[in-house]
């Protein structure tokens, strides 16, 4: 055997962890922080995909404990981690928002476990020596933080509306509030769904909650943005339960310079046993 040879299968200093092994799970590790951040650029975050680190630690662990069905249950996790249908998903809507609002990873967690596994690697390089334990707590610090960094900061952001559309304007100006308004409101499980009852087409620039200093887009059910509501149309308005109202900015197709108002108020259904009348 060549001095090469020798070099390679040099232990790492885990009992049945030799450099080609080590070498081997890193390749896995820098494997999965690539499909990490492609599927955060196509908008999508690990949820079964975080088998992968169990999966790393199992094959890691089954050197020292000699335990051949740790290696099975390794390379299990890791197919289910890659091949499972729903191991990356796009994240969840918050309730009550918008549909671009949704639940983005964040940085916190992921940065503490780059910062702990650092720690833990200095003091270990520190005193020469470093248990089976330490080894598996820096390896899951590192590649969990790696990866979840990733795809905190890879996921694209939603599109914002600028505030320079000319939509907005109107949020500025004094609209009217029309007695018989070209719009009716319905109140739904969770929102209210607005339709046009004019026998014309209304231009939507923005709507808000009650009370609240918001400026929102108009969607339909399905989340697409909609800017024209056509005669009889619907759209969706994502409300929380505590919603006490609503207003809608528009303009009519046959007076684009003329804002209106909708305004809409109702007692919220979690307030009606509080509801005092007089």
């Amino acid at each position: 055997m060549t001095d090469l040879s020798l070099a390679l299968l040099t232990p790492t200093g885990l009992p049945g962890v030799t450099w080609l092994y080590a070498l081997a799970l890193a390749a896995l590790a820098v494997f999965w922080w690539v499909r990490v951040a492609r599927e955060a650029r196509r908008g999508r975050i690990p949820r079964q995909g975080w088998w992968f680190v169990p999966g790393l630690l199992s094959l890691l662990l089954a050197g020292p404990t000699e335990l051949p069905a740790l290696f099975g249950v390794g390379v299990a996790l890791l197919l289910l981690a890659e091949f499972w249908p729903l191991a990356y998903v796009r994240p969840r809507r918050i309730p009550g928002h918008a549909p671009e609002r949704t639940r983005r990873p964040r940085l916190g967690w992921p940065l503490f476990g780059l910062v702990g596994g650092f720690l833990l690697l200095s003091s270990a390089l520190m005193a020469g020596e470093a248990n089976l334990a330490t080894v598996l707590s820096v390896v899951a610090a590192l590649v969990a933080g790696v990866g979840g960094l990733l795809a905190a900061t890879l996921l694209p952001r939603p599109a914002r509306r600028p505030p320079n559309e000319p939509g907005f304007a109107l949020r500025w100006q004094t609209p009217l509030v029309p007695e018989w308004p070209e719009l009716s409101l319905s109140l739904t499980g969770e929102g209210a769904q607005l339709t046009n009852t004019s026998p014309q087409s209304v231009q939507v620039a923005g709507w808000s909650p009650a009370r609240t200093n918001a400026w929102l887009r108009l969607r339909t059910a399905e989340g697409t943005p909609l800017d024209t509501l056509p005669a009889g149309q619907s759209a969706y308005l994502p409300l929380q339960p505590h919603a006490s109202g609503l207003r809608v900015w528009y303009v009519l197709s046959s007076d684009p310079q003329r804002p209106r108002l909708f305004r809409a108020d109702w007692t919220p259904p979690v307030a009606q046993p509080q509801r005092v009348l007089n």
